[in-house]
């Protein structure tokens, strides 16, 4: 990180020695605004912000420790959760063979596209070339059918935190669509149904805490249709998050219950107490690195990153602004005791001692990196035993004073985190409208809504619509059909087909 942990220097003496020239630093502010272009916005944000680095293979990128500590907030508190779930942490290998990979017929007709296989081992061609998982069910459960035996067996309950790879794609995006990506997965094998059934929804609510909680983005919970459900599952279900500069929802996260699909396959057995054979039911559940992309595409700016206190790896940055013929010393203590004072409460705090930058320059470059709450310590705050604390969300400025300063940063952090996913939360359900007819629909689609329709649940239907909508910008698919399900007068019908319509279902354009 810049700078940030540079000790705090000595004041310089007024005499006789040349003034240290401050650097003329330019070219620090984004050269394009999130309404005018938002593809170029969000990528000069990322890498201005020092979230990521751009790698010499295509799709492939650097997490930077801004983006990893992001990642390791959210990493603690999910590990913690599931580990009261009784789920264990383990790891297998990133390589595949071809005949386990292929054994679900229908998963990895889902996935083919995007398997990347070594074919050469130095300038050899291996006999059979081996796939680097794009994801783990095929991996895991032939050990699942091992180590399942009979109902004392189970729950089995394993997460792995670990990378997958997923090679064909087009418009790679840091965060949102990358070859390579860190996440968590977990696969669970239960004796019944219902306590499959019950896991989903548990998970699912840590997944919307996560987003709501910690990177202060509403979600919806619901489940996908049958034709976006995971491949070779019964059900998957979503928290579902809307990115109302472009219009377009994102797949936030999902909870699977893959049902017995997977055990008929991988023969994966048990014995219940009564002695009969029985196949287990089985769940996989995953959230990756895409939850810091939407974050930075929610939040952001056109001054640069703004991030949630709670995931913010530096809450507060102290910088001080030494002038005139100020007490430079005591500005300088006065700054490394309130960083002191705030990091022994639990606070990430920092100071910016650098000399070489002027004190509008570290503003602007704090900015940037999103960090939620500035302090200014100068001359005039110093004579009155004060702090001025400037918040990034909305750039409020006040003075607070010195005596009570932890109490009230860490009120000023909570409110915050508070009105991020407020404004977050406007903003997206001034995006969202119901409609009933297909012409409602498309001048809703066309006005970059995400629309809740009555639907009739059929495939075809969906199909349909797709075709009808697809256009430069992708077509229209379902998002997800929400849980909480408003009214549905009896005679309602489906928007697409005009026939009798069963739930109300999100649609929209999507990453």
């Amino acid at each position: 990180m810049a700078g940030g942990e540079a000790k705090k220097p000595k004041a310089k003496s007024s005499g006789g020695g040349k003034k240290k020239e401050v650097k003329k630093e330019t070219g620090l502010g984004l050269s394009n605004k999130k309404e005018d272009n938002f593809g170029e916005w969000y990528s000069e944000v990322v890498v201005n912000g020092e979230m990521i680095e751009y790698y010499d293979i295509s799709g492939c990128y650097i997490l930077r420790p801004w983006a990893m500590s992001i990642w390791e907030v959210m990493q603690t508190f999910f590990d913690a959760e599931i580990k009261k779930m009784k789920v264990k942490n383990c790891y297998f290998p990133v390589f595949v063979s071809p005949t386990v990979l292929q054994k679900e017929k229908d998963h990895i007709v889902g996935f083919a596209p995007e398997v990347a296989w070594v074919t050469k081992s130095g300038e050899t061609d291996l006999e059979v070339p081996i796939a680097i998982r794009p994801t783990s069910e095929t991996v895991m459960y032939p050990y699942y059918s091992k180590w399942i035996r009979g109902h004392r067996d189970l729950p089995l309950k394993l997460n792995q935190w670990c990378n997958v790879v997923r090679w064909e794609f087009s418009n790679p995006t840091p965060f949102i669509r990358s070859r390579e990506f860190l996440w968590q997965e977990g696969h669970t094998a239960f004796a019944t149904n219902e306590e499959a059934d019950a896991e989903v929804l548990d998970i699912l609510e840590l997944y919307r805490r996560i987003y709501e909680e910690y990177l202060a983005i509403p979600v919806i919970k619901g489940k996908k249709s049958e034709m976006e459900k995971f491949a070779g599952g019964l059900y998957t279900t979503s928290v579902e998050a809307f990115i109302p500069n472009t219009g377009r929802g994102i797949q936030g996260a999902t909870s699977h219950c893959l049902g017995q699909n997977f055990a008929k396959m991988f023969e994966i057995n048990f014995e219940n107490e009564k002695g009969e054979k029985a196949m287990v039911w089985q769940n996989s559940w995953a959230y990756s690195t895409r939850t810091i992309g939407v974050m930075v595409m929610v939040h952001g700016d056109d001054k640069g990153l703004v991030l949630p206190p709670k995931v913010a790896s530096v809450q507060v940055i102290v910088i001080p602004v030494p002038y005139k013929d100020a007490d430079t010393q005591g500005i300088y203590d006065a700054c490394s005791a309130t960083v002191d004072a705030l990091c022994e409460s639990g606070i990430r705090a920092e100071s910016d001692f650098r000399e070489n930058y002027s004190p509008g320059w570290k503003y602007s470059h704090w900015e940037m990196k999103g960090v939620p709450l500035r302090i200014e310590i100068g001359p005039k705050d110093l004579a009155n035993n004060q702090v001025r604390v400037v918040r990034r969300d909305n750039a409020t400025k006040i003075d607070i004073s010195r005596t009570n300063l932890v109490d009230q940063v860490k009120e000023i952090l909570n409110k915050i985190q508070l009105n991020m996913f407020d404004v977050a939360k406007q903003k997206r359900d001034a995006c969202l409208q119901v409609i009933k007819t297909w012409d409602e629909f498309m001048e809703a689609l066309n006005q970059r809504k995400m629309i809740l329709a009555p639907w009739c649940d059929d495939e075809e239907v969906e199909r349909d619509v797709k075709v009808r909508t697809k256009g430069e910008t992708g077509a229209a698919k379902t998002l997800c059909s929400p849980f909480d399900q408003p009214e549905l007068p009896e005679g309602t019908k489906c928007f697409a087909s005009g026939r009798p319509a069963k739930k109300w279902t999100y649609w929209g354009r999507s990453y």
